[in-house]
This record gives C-alpha cells, structure tokens and sequence, in this order.
C-alpha cells in the first residue's frame, strides 16, 4: 500500500575521542536506548520529528540539548539524507542526519538511558543507524585529511601524543606523531604555544603544547589523504 502521507526526522551522529589518557583511546558515538516499541531496547542516534516552525540546523541542536543534554558541539555539519520508504515502521519518515564532534575534554551530563559506545563495538542498532554511523565515520577520516577538522575533536591546547592519539582513534590505525606534525604544521593546521605541559609523575622533558590556528572548518589541502603506515 502506497505511503500517502510522509513525515521527517533529523538525527545527529555525534563523535568524541574517549580514554585518551589511557593506552587505548577509542572514536565513541552518543546513542540513547529506546524505552517503547519499535525496536525496544535497541540503541538508537540522537534526534527526533522536524517541527514545522525550525530549520535542521536548529532542530538537530534543540534536540541534543532537550534529549541528550549534548551542548558543547564544536562542530557540527549535514551529512546525508535516508529514505528508503521501508526505513521505519508506520508513516513514511525521511531522515536528515549531521555529523556532530565533542572534544576528548568535554563531559556532557548524560540521561541513564544514553551512553558513549565505542564505534568498533556498536551494540544492537534500531532501523537504519548503523548505517548512518558508519557513513559519518567515513565523512570524518576523509575530512581529517584534507581539512582541519581534528579542532573539533581535540584540548584547547595538547601535547603531540594526544594529538596522535585523538588521529589515530578517529582513523582506525596508529599515526605517528613526528609525521603528523610535520603534515598539519606545514599546511598550517597547528601552531606551537610556547608553552610546555605539566611534568607527569614519571619526570623527565616537559612536552611542548600546539593548538589548533583555527577554530573553524577549512580545507588545507583538498588533495590529501592520510593513509595506513606500511
């Protein structure tokens, strides 16, 4: 039987680089478990049904503040539109999905029923997200080559080693720090602060603090990829 009415919905696939003091950091995705039926007790993205009197830019950042109580978005982008007519049960509902980025410092007040998971390891996923969240993924190691994005994901100001670390995460491989500096510092991307961070509890040289020169999107180089050593 033919849809004869649709409906839209903007859902939010938002990123943060977790456990970056530990030996493994992970790229984690903000999913909240659904209550009622359908799909109850699957984990789900963020969002909900467009109001008539909101754009989705707003809807998206309305709903992360309401539901998920996420407001520290450093960077926030649309990615995709979903809308295979069988996507969700009932009233047909056409999907905007965006692409949202959390620093490794930040520590939103979470509801019980939402949670950090880690993108490797994604538990059972309602409808079409998992979909959505490997798209987004993809979006970002493509972006982290070819434009600055990695501010939205880092400290204010960090050491090379976090810096390797968030990358790394984010890409799925290991990254070398030397090398990555040297990419990012010849396009521009990070600056030295002239600042050294705290000396840890095992001594030794103090590392030197970089920043991100800008705290908004741009392409450096829209030819480049990062790539997998060997």
């Amino acid at each position: 039987m033919p849809h004869t009415s649709t409906e839209h919905e903007v859902l939010a696939v938002v990123f943060q680089v977790g456990d970056v003091q530990s030996r493994t950091p992970a790229l984690n995705v903000l999913l909240w478990q659904r209550g009622l039926d359908p799909e109850r007790g699957k984990w789900s993205l963020p969002g909900g049904r467009l109001r008539a009197d909101e754009d989705l830019t707003s809807s998206v950042r309305r709903q992360l503040a309401e539901k998920v109580d996420v407001r520290e978005i450093a960077h926030l982008e649309q990615l995709a539109v979903f809308s295979d007519p069988g996507r969700v049960p009932g009233v047909r509902t056409i999907a905007s999905t965006f692409l949202g980025l959390v620093p490794s410092v930040a520590t939103p007040e979470l509801p019980p029923d939402t949670r950090w998971h880690p993108v490797s390891a994604l538990p059972e996923m309602a409808f079409d997200h998992a979909p959505m969240v490997e798209y987004a993924r993809t979006r970002l190691v493509a972006k982290l080559s070819y434009t600055n994005i990695g501010f939205a994901l880092t400290p204010r100001e960090f050491a090379l080693s976090t810096l390797r670390d968030i990358y790394g995460a984010a890409l799925g491989y290991q990254v070398d720090a030397t090398n990555l500096q040297r990419v990012l510092a010849r396009r521009g991307v990070i600056t030295p602060t002239g600042t050294t961070a705290h000396p840890g509890r095992s001594g030794g040289r103090p590392a030197a603090l970089y920043r991100f020169t800008d705290s908004h999107l741009r392409v450096t180089d829209e030819f480049a990829a990062l790539r997998p050593p060997g």
